[in-house]
């Protein structure tokens, strides 16, 4: 395997864990609002799916900026 097509399948695997993360974080998150003793507005109101999604989609941007930084590095 190429080092170019190494390179491309370490930012994809960023990309991969950061949706990951993105999502178990978000939903964390959404359950912990969901047990305190008075919920906020905002809590109750949206749904825990776009919340879980809104979360994926910001850790693929995180871990694909992660993964282009670190393969830049170390391309040169």
């Amino acid at each position: 395997m190429s080092k170019k097509h190494r390179l491309v399948l370490f930012i994809v695997f960023c990309s991969g864990v950061g949706v990951v993360l993105g999502g178990t974080a978000s939903q964390a998150q959404s359950d912990q609002c969901l047990q305190t003793a008075v919920p906020t507005l905002d809590c109750l109101t949206q749904s825990s799916t776009t919340k879980i999604l809104e979360g994926m989609s910001t850790g693929l941007v995180a871990g694909t900026g992660a993964g282009i930084g670190a393969t830049w590095r170390m391309w040169r």
